[in-house]
């Protein structure tokens, strides 16, 4: 019998794998099973998941690792990475998370590291990035290739306009076979993490990306590092730096709070519920480990 998936892990939600096979006839589920939170003005859900495919089933699983995670790194994009020399630190970890499909070529290894076990895909890079999947299915998968046997974590139930790209994303990399696991976030984690840290002083049109993901990671792993959560145009040594280590695109006025999203974090590595790293790393010779 097919569990509602509002009952399994606060954290994640498993697809089969990858094979139209593996997908379990009688178990879908319509978004108003646990309801979508209010989008942008003109996207608050209907209460359904999209029906024009009524072979479309999903089987939900619970969280598809064994827990708790030992070490995790949650790597952010921040400036603060470049010339860190944090990709050895980074990558000794038993689980990596990065945010958001940042690149991972050669050029930044030194700093950021080469493991990914888990990464986020914000369905609107989907969207900016690759047209959708309407055309650019062949350039993102190959772009996923750098993430390896890592998941690719998307919250398709939390916003309508969410749905679309983060289904595109899973039949796409089905359809080749990929080597990567689509997972979709729990809708009511999300929105009691919203909640959680709305109570804690961070009020903002959204919360990022990255302190959805560390409070995952508080949840999964016994000890967390964080790395390049950092929103400030200088660093420490008041050297400027650009806003991601891999170039300098601003946010959306007014859409995040990173300010108080990093006092928060600077509070809870304070009191060590977590390690913040933003000192440089140990200059030690970088060789990515397998």
């Amino acid at each position: 019998m097919m569990e509602n998936y509002c009952t399994l892990s606060p954290l994640t939600i498993q697809l089969t794998p990858f094979s139209p096979r593996g997908i379990v006839p009688g178990s879908y589920l319509s978004g108003a099973e646990c309801g979508y939170s209010r989008g942008e003005e003109g996207n608050r859900a209907d209460g359904k998941v999209p029906e024009e495919d009524p072979g479309f089933f999903i089987s939900f699983q619970a969280t598809p690792f064994q827990l708790p995670l030992k070490k995790c790194s949650v790597v952010g994009n921040g400036g603060i990475l470049k010339k860190s020399v944090c990709g050895r630190q980074i990558d000794e970890a038993n689980f990596v998370m990065r945010c958001n499909l940042p690149p991972l070529s050669s050029e930044y290894n030194k700093d950021v590291g080469f493991k990914t076990h888990l990464v986020t895909a914000n369905p609107s890079i989907i969207r900016k990035r690759f047209q959708n999947l309407l055309w650019s299915r062949k350039t993102f998968v190959d772009d996923m290739k750098v993430y390896n046997h890592s998941y690719i974590y998307m919250p398709a139930f939390s916003m309508k306009t969410g749905t679309e790209p983060s289904l595109r994303v899973y039949y796409t990399l089905a359809d080749v076979g990929a080597n990567q696991t689509v997972l979709f976030a729990n809708p009511n984690f999300l929105r009691s993490i919203g909640k959680f840290w709305k109570s804690r002083g961070i009020h903002a049109k959204r919360l990022s990306t990255g302190l959805f993901l560390v409070s995952a990671a508080l949840g999964l792993c016994d000890k967390v590092t964080i790395y390049g959560f950092w929103p400030f145009s200088m660093d420490l040594r008041e050297h400027s730096i650009s806003h991601h280590y891999y170039d300098n695109e601003l946010p959306y006025s007014g859409f995040h709070a990173m300010p108080e999203e990093f006092l928060q974090l600077w509070y809870l590595h304070k009191i060590g519920v977590l390690k913040m790293q933003l000192e440089p790393c140990e200059d030690l010779s970088f060789q990515p480990t397998s």
